[in-house]
Formats: C-alpha cells, sequence, structure tokens
C-alpha cells in the first residue's frame, strides 16, 4: 500500500467513497453532482485543503480530505481531518492509521499548525474507539450547524 496526493483524476472514485460513507454512517443519500462538485473544487483550489489517498494494486482503498481552521486563540491553524473513507474489504488493516500517521506528521512538520481535530457521529463506536487508540481525545465542545440550500456549482 502507498499514501499519495490525489490529482484530478481522483474526482471520481473520491466522491463515491464520500457518497458510500454518508449512506453507510448517516443514511444520507448525497446528491451526486454535488458532491462531485466539492470534490473538484478542492482539488482545484489547495487553499481549501487536500485529500490523501492510500492505494494498493492500482485501486484507491482509503482516503481523508484535510481542511483549515484558523485559531486565533493559537495564532496557528487546526488541521481538520474529514471525509474519512476505507473501502470495506480493507478494513481492520491499517489503512486508516498509516493516512492518520502520515498527516499527523505532515502537520506536525508545519510551522503554525496547531493539532488536528476531527468530528464523528455519536453513534460510530468503532471510529471514536480508533480515533482514541491513535492518539484523540474527546473534546469538550459540541458540534453546532445550520445548513442553507444552495444549487450545484461545477469547478469546471
Amino acid at each position: 500500500m502507498r499514501l499519495r496526493p490525489a490529482a484530478p483524476d481522483d474526482a471520481g472514485v473520491i466522491a463515491a467513497h464520500n457518497i458510500a460513507m454518508a449512506m453507510e454512517t448517516e443514511g444520507r443519500a448525497l446528491d451526486p453532482a454535488t458532491v462531485r462538485a466539492g470534490v473538484e473544487a478542492v482539488l482545484a483550489e489547495p487553499r481549501r485543503g487536500f485529500y490523501l489517498l492510500a492505494e494498493t494494486g492500482g485501486e484507491v482503498v482509503g482516503q481523508a480530505m484535510v481542511t483549515y481552521e484558523w485559531s486565533d486563540w493559537r495564532n496557528g491553524d487546526f488541521w481538520w481531518i474529514q471525509s474519512v473513507y476505507v473501502a470495506p474489504a480493507f478494513r481492520r488493516q491499517g489503512v486508516f492509521t498509516r493516512i492518520f500517521a502520515a498527516v499527523e506528521a505532515a502537520a506536525r512538520e508545519r510551522p503554525g499548525v496547531v493539532g488536528l481535530r476531527l468530528y464523528v457521529e455519536k453513534e460510530n463506536t468503532a471510529a471514536q474507539e480508533t480515533y482514541r487508540r491513535l492518539g484523540m481525545a474527546r473534546s469538550d465542545y459540541v458540534f453546532f450547524e445550520q445548513e442553507f440550500a444552495r444549487p450545484v456549482l461545477s469547478s469546471r
């Protein structure tokens, strides 16, 4: 297995993984056009973040996206780990552990990065245990959101 940054040609597989993950973890059906446009937007604009892919035998078997959040309290960026997915046949084989280790190492090496964050569904106890095992701790913050209906905008 090798890790590599995503390229524009990876947009389709990343989008497919995101759609599968949302259905599996939240029972949520995502709009493929919206997801594809969102993935393409990240790949086209590095300021938005980046994807790290795990590949074996030419097949992408795992992924994570990193986005950035400025903290004025700490005068630095938190890296948010999002869009985590490992193909079912490759789970429990250390794929995410390798992705996480690479993200953590890159974040520690980059001046101005003050930590890593992620969110996880309350019921996804298997993922929570994985994150604890990797050295992350549950935050005291509660996550709130307000979504707005927006049209699908292609990044092309």
